[in-house]
């Protein structure tokens, strides 16, 4: 299939995902003399801090995505084809879709990272995970679904084990999910479902490390822990998830969690496309760059963002897999590529930590800033929303979002406890070389792998 491509005197940068990294890149080069092309298998830009918000159903998901041509609507050196991208050919400065092979000058992987499930093969099979749209809505209508199955159940088991909520990983994702779950369990859930006594839902956050928000501040950690408790959120530390079969969640051979609903927010990989050297792909499936953001062994291939692999004197593992790292990347890559039109020399890439945060509940969030400056509580909350409100792409998205901040906060509710679409589980092995199905369980932002795909639950 031809992919239609105008042909340009201008040198082309394909730009491959349009993430936090890839949308920014494409918006610097825009007065560049170059042709940029930005493939993606999804045609909106994902807004992934929220997504947990769409999972418990305080946003609906068009609240957080915005489509890809009108973000670039007017940009006249702007191209955009929806495709999955399957393998990077670098000696013939081609990359191979499913629509069709695309010719690069230059080209910038900026994949983003898909979910690591560690070779836990049973925690893949039946857990959750949150990386993108549709994982999000497979998650609210599977855990409302087992709500409406909780209400029909007679065995006291079954019935807790349909309640009970586990989430594995205590980053920012697990806390926030916990907090938002709690909350729902508080102010939303006995209103739905007054045959169901909620007092005996339980909310498990179980974390490998010794403390919840493992990079952020001690300060930061004990402040989010102790909000948790408050809510009634199980905190285990230094425990890990062993399987997930039968509804049980082992955290040893023998002890395990009653549950039917296990949420996966414990680790990521970067989503490295075939086509490179094992030397140049880490471990954890990122791309080794240079401090250009230059492939090693390249001469014309970049990765930004989670993807990459650039290691520092201050940073011996790589810069973490976070947005303001990918958007930064962008910003001195767009300079880097002025430079390298006009045969100048380039800058390398230094980061600027802006601070990180995380929100527990209503006017329950923690910050750290540079300088040692930590804070949360109310003030901390407004932080957080204006930080995430400020960031969403369109404005439309920003004021529905804070129309629906204000309407949960003011009444405790949320709306859209809505099952659009029927979530059943299928085997990820037997399914492996099936085409993404509405139903599916792993579509990150961009996985050039087949999705995982998830078995029906039996009785």
């Amino acid at each position: 299939m031809d992919t239609n491509l105008p042909v340009s005197s201008l040198p082309r940068v394909v730009i491959v995902g349009c993430g936090f990294g890839g949308l920014r890149l494409a918006k610097e080069l825009a007065n560049q003399p170059v042709q940029v092309v930005v493939v993606d298998r999804n045609n909106y830009h994902n807004f992934q801090p929220l997504l947990y918000q769409v999972a418990t159903g305080a946003l609906e998901a068009d609240s957080i995505a915005y489509p890809i041509r009108k973000i670039f609507a007017g940009q006249e050196n702007f191209f955009y084809r929806l495709a999955d991208v399957q393998r990077v050919e670098p000696d013939r400065n081609t990359i191979v879709t499913d629509i069709g092979e695309i010719g690069y000058d230059y080209l910038v992987l900026a994949t983003g990272s898909v979910t690591n499930f560690f070779g836990l093969d049973t925690i893949e099979k039946n857990g959750m995970q949150i990386k993108s749209v549709p994982n999000a809505l497979n998650l609210r209508s599977f855990l409302f679904q087992n709500f409406e199955r909780a209400v029909l159940e007679a065995n006291p088991a079954k019935r807790q084990a349909l309640l009970n909520v586990v989430i594995v990983g205590g980053g920012p994702t697990g806390v926030e999910i916990a907090g938002s779950l709690a909350e729902m369990r508080k102010d939303v859930l006995p209103q739905d479902y007054p045959e169901l006594d909620l007092k005996q839902m339980e909310i498990y956050l179980i974390e490998a490390g010794e403390a919840v928000l493992g990079p952020m501040s001690k300060e930061a950690q004990q402040t989010a822990h102790k909000y948790l408790d408050e809510m009634g959120v199980h905190i285990r530390l230094n425990t890990s998830a062993k399987r997930f079969e039968d509804g049980k969640a082992y955290i040893s051979d023998t002890d395990f969690i009653r549950t039917e609903n296990l949420i996966w927010a414990a680790g990521v990989n970067g989503a490295a496309l075939p086509g490179f050297s094992d030397q140049q792909i880490t471990r954890n499936k990122r791309i080794n760059v240079d401090h250009h953001n230059l492939v090693t062994g390249t001469t014309n291939i970049y990765a930004i963002g989670d993807v990459a692999n650039m290691v520092t004197d201050a940073m011996p593992k790589g810069y973490p897999m976070l947005a303001p790292v990918a958007i930064q990347q962008a910003e001195q890559l767009a300079a880097n590529m002025g430079r390298i039109l006009k045969q100048e020399p380039l800058k390398p890439f230094d980061y600027t930590n802006k601070g990180t945060m995380a929100i527990v509940g209503r006017n329950r969030a923690v910050v750290d800033l540079p300088q040692d400056i930590h804070f949360g509580g109310f003030f901390g909350w407004l932080t957080w929303l204006f930080v995430h409100l400020m960031t969403l792409i369109g404005f439309r998205n920003k004021v529905v979002t804070l129309i629906s901040w204000a309407i949960s906060y003011f009444s405790s509710d949320k709306a859209l406890r809505l099952i659009i679409r029927p979530y059943k589980r299928r085997d990820y092995k037997k399914h492996s070389g099936q085409s993404a199905a509405e139903h599916l369980n792993a579509t990150p932002q961009y996985n050039p792998t087949p999705p995982a795909l998830q078995e029906p639950v039996k009785g």
